[in-house]
């Protein structure tokens, strides 16, 4: 049975998408999660999930036995918008401070990324006030009519109603880790078939950043699958940095990521609690490696 791998349908994925589309359902098949990929691996939806970091982490600190992280996919910081309505008084980050901030649910990215935002600007992080909106749609609803002031949301994924006078920008948030991570079920997934589908992907991951790709391929396959402007295409491709190999994950990454998540309040660890890289990773699949050894693409 093909091993049924969770997704997000953004741009991000263009090279899941290529390995898709030669796979042809042999190996593999696609799940679109737009929301609570980890709850799609708890209750046996999927058995694979290509999804943020953040949430990731915190949900096997958080007790979740539905999976361990088993590689990695792009290297760089999620750039996260900070979005208001169009008409609203909001002006700059900085006039957000004691309002009703919009988010799609608890434990949500835009929930972790408003605390993370809130620590950057020195704001008491237990004086913030949230709205839930649901999706994309409820928050710029919410944003619009004045019920929240602001949410956060991924800036390229946004910009197109940016575009169309729906929102504003008034500011941006990188996330303080690389951006996706792939775990699967340590049972459903066979050792076998994760490392043909990591391996795989591998290779469709260092074509499509390859400059040559990025100029031309990659350019081309964004615009014709998502409908972006080649504008923000070739800015967005400019910036994205893909792992060199999936099998491998940053140790360092692991505990800088936990250290933010638990300063932002996302994880509650006990005082002098450490939670050692390999409790997260299922390490019969993935390679823990150095901060020097992903620099220079070097396998242990």
């Amino acid at each position: 049975m093909p091993l049924r791998v969770g997704y997000v349908r953004e741009h991000f994925c263009s090279p899941l998408l290529q390995y898709e589309a030669e796979d042809k359902g042999k190996t593999f098949t696609l799940v679109e999660c737009p929301r609570q990929l980890i709850a799609r691996l708890t209750n046996d939806e999927i058995d694979v999930a290509i999804a943020l970091t953040d949430a990731l982490i915190a949900g096997i600190v958080k007790g979740s036995q539905a999976y361990k992280l088993v590689g990695s996919y792009v290297n760089s910081p999620l750039k996260w918008a900070v979005i208001t309505g169009y008409n609203s008084p909001y002006r700059q980050i900085s006039d957000l401070q004691g309002t009703t901030l919009g988010i799609s649910r608890y434990g949500s990215g835009s929930h972790t990324m408003a605390y993370v935002m809130a620590l950057q600007q020195g704001w008491e992080t237990d004086q913030l006030k949230f709205g839930v909106n649901n999706d994309i749609r409820g928050l710029l609803g919410s944003v619009n009519d004045g019920s929240t002031s602001a949410f956060m949301w991924e800036w390229f994924t946004t910009k197109p109603f940016a575009d169309a006078n729906e929102c504003r920008f008034i500011g941006a948030v990188p996330t303080p880790w690389p951006s996706w991570l792939i775990a699967a079920h340590p049972e459903r997934a066979s050792l076998t078939e994760l490392k043909t589908f990591l391996s795989s992907l591998t290779s469709y991951v260092r074509e499509f950043q390859k400059p040559e790709s990025r100029a031309g391929a990659s350019a081309e396959f964004i615009k014709k699958t998502f409908g972006y402007p080649e504008e923000d295409v070739r800015a967005w491709l400019q910036t994205v940095e893909y792992t060199r190999d999936c099998t491998q994950i940053d140790s360092e990454v692991l505990t800088r990521t936990l250290s933010v998540l638990a300063q932002a309040g996302a994880v509650t660890l006990q005082e002098g609690e450490k939670i050692d890289a390999t409790e997260l990773v299922n390490m019969n699949v993935a390679t823990l490696i150095t901060p020097e050894e992903e620099k220079h693409g070097v396998t242990p």
